[in-house]
């Protein structure tokens, strides 16, 4: 199921990149393309502009957790490229094979019978014991997270988002675009677990 295209691509310059390389998206953008055979796929760009986070939108850490995980029993979709040229697109993307499915955003999964809640729930911890059994070196990811100290980072990350967040204004109506208040330094824990699963 695709959703209204909010920010449009340039799409002759996107076929000429697939042609050159082949013969629902929450802060990424994210767009199903169709080729010619009408097989479908998924593209998922950098947001354009100035962003308030230097850590976040990194689509290449995400097409390099995907495309490692392809490997192992993890379920991921097959991811086909990633292009840092940001004279294709404005910025980086990659693609990567279309599942279909149901999406959910109401974690009840209103609608749904009890059972299949139950096994939707069971299914979603056992991809986490999945995650949480590999070897990140085994995979090519050794070299992808810090071995400690995940949690200090993380609520050092939100702080300053939601202080940056806090500060933004609308260019448009000069109004503030969020009433996110940023957490006090005492939340800043230091907490050491396997960092693997959380970095990916």
């Amino acid at each position: 199921m695709a959703g209204v295209v909010r920010q449009p691509i340039d799409q002759e310059a996107l076929e000429r990149y697939i042609k050159q390389n082949f013969g629902f998206g929450q802060s990424n953008p994210t767009y199903q393309i169709t080729d010619s055979t009408w097989k479908r796929y998924v593209l998922r760009k950098k947001p354009p502009g100035k962003l308030l986070s230097k850590t976040a939108h990194q689509v290449d850490r995400e097409y390099r957790v995907i495309h490692a995980l392809e490997q192992t029993d993890v379920p991921v979709p097959r991811a086909y490229c990633l292009c840092e040229d940001e004279s294709i697109l404005g910025t980086a993307f990659y693609i990567m094979e279309f599942l279909d499915g149901r999406m959910f955003e109401n974690p009840s999964f209103p609608g749904v019978p009890a059972a299949d809640r139950r096994e939707m729930w069971h299914d979603a911890i056992r991809t986490l014991a999945k995650l949480h059994r590999l070897n990140p070196s085994s995979i090519g990811l050794e070299t992808f997270g810090k071995p400690s100290g995940f949690y200090t980072r993380q609520l050092a990350t939100f702080a300053r988002l939601a202080q940056s967040q806090a500060s933004a204004r609308d260019a448009d109506t000069n109004l503030p675009t969020s009433t996110v208040d940023a957490r006090p330094s005492s939340l800043l824990l230091t907490i050491d677990v396997n960092p693997y699963i959380h970095e990916q």
